[in-house]
């Protein structure tokens, strides 16, 4: 399955999440799109819970289905609670806490970034969204990209950075500090279902 690339606020209405974690997208119509959208709704079954549960995480973090079961797959092999576990690895990907420092407004905006060279990790060059980032690990803009406009921008508008990491604003550079708890992550969620998704 190929990754998505239509609406996001018509996708957060269909799955009734707020797929970008600000609720913008279901502020001024919180039920689904269509012309039936704000009828009443169908009743899910379980398979059917866990499967939009699987749908809401995948378009949150933008992956495809190969690699979000690819990354669920890496999960197992952990030693922690596997939801969790799986959840701490979608964190870990570079898009993601490119996102997470402010450097895009969106996750799609953060995979672009990284695709077009503009970030390093450790003071190297990494092009690669789905790259796993270590703990400890110093993500930066590269020197050309510092005035890059859209970068600017995203800072301006970021207003909470998670504890997980921190934040140089004259460097423009984060670091990894830790994996994050469960509690500081979206609790809109529930990786449970994920887990009893992939483990029919």
């Amino acid at each position: 399955m190929s990754r998505y690339t239509g609406s996001i606020y018509r996708k957060s209405r269909r799955l009734g999440f707020s797929v970008l974690e600000t609720g913008k997208e279901l502020t001024k119509k919180p039920y689904a799109p269509g012309q039936h959208g704000n009828g009443r709704k169908k009743k899910l079954s379980n398979y059917g819970t866990q499967l939009q549960e699987k749908q809401k995480v995948r378009m949150m973090y933008g992956l495809t289905e190969k690699q979000f079961r690819k990354t669920f797959e890496e999960a197992r092999k952990l030693k922690g609670i596997l939801g969790e576990d799986f959840l701490k690895l979608l964190e870990s990907r570079l898009d993601n806490l490119v996102y997470r420092l402010g450097f895009a407004a969106t996750r799609r905006g953060a995979r672009q970034m990284v695709n077009h060279g503009h970030i390093t990790v450790d003071g190297k060059k990494v092009d690669i969204p789905s790259y796993r980032v270590k703990p400890g690990s110093v993500i930066s803009v590269k020197e050309a990209s510092k005035e890059h406009p859209v970068i600017k921008e995203a800072l301006t508008k970021l207003s909470k950075r998670v504890e997980f990491l921190t934040f140089d604003e004259n460097k423009l550079e984060g670091t990894y500090v830790r994996y994050p708890e469960r509690s500081e992550l979206n609790a809109d969620i529930d990786e449970a279902l994920i887990v009893e998704f992939y483990n029919k």
